[in-house]
């Protein structure tokens, strides 16, 4: 039996490799409250931010306001700065941000609900990708915590091996 993806981040961390961060936007802290949901996880869990405005991006994380108005917050370079600007602002090793459309409403042509962007890793190192999600808005954001934390589960696994081979 496969462990959840935050069984699997704990795992990892707890044998070194953070701290951790998050800076969420449409997942509104769902990612956090996984991360927190397993004992222990003030160990490696340094912090999350909940970044639901394009004012909080930027005044939290320094998201430029020219690449709010330029990409969007639904954008992989929005993703990237919010990254970015949580390893600036924190001593995390290892982090994640993520922005998207969770629905039902705010979608375009362009970027329908479900668009999610996800941006991990560690400095200098890091990562983004583009999601195709469906669902009810609950769905989305479920979806997204979930792929968020695989991500990042995978990452501290591979970080962890490196650091500590067998």
């Amino acid at each position: 039996m496969t462990l959840p993806p935050e069984q699997r981040l704990a795992r990892a961390l707890s044998r070194g490799g953070g701290p951790l961060a998050l800076a969420e936007s449409c997942t509104g802290g769902l990612v956090a409250h996984r991360v927190t949901e397993v004992a222990g996880a003030s160990a490696y869990f340094e912090r999350g931010l909940v970044v639901y405005s394009n004012r909080a991006k930027t005044e939290l994380l320094g998201v430029p306001e020219e690449l709010l108005a330029a990409h969007g917050a639904v954008s992989e370079p929005c993703a990237r700065a919010m990254l970015a600007g949580l390893f600036a602002r924190t001593p995390a090793r290892l982090a994640a941000a993520v922005t998207g459309v969770a629905g039902p409403g705010g979608g375009s042509e362009e970027k329908p609900v479900g668009t999610v962007w996800v941006a991990w890793g560690r400095p200098g190192a890091a990562a983004a990708q583009l999601l195709r999600l469906s669902g009810t808005r609950s769905q989305i954001k479920a979806a997204a915590a979930e792929a968020v934390l695989e991500r990042l589960a995978a990452a501290a696994a591979v970080a962890t091996a490196m650091e500590c081979p067998a």
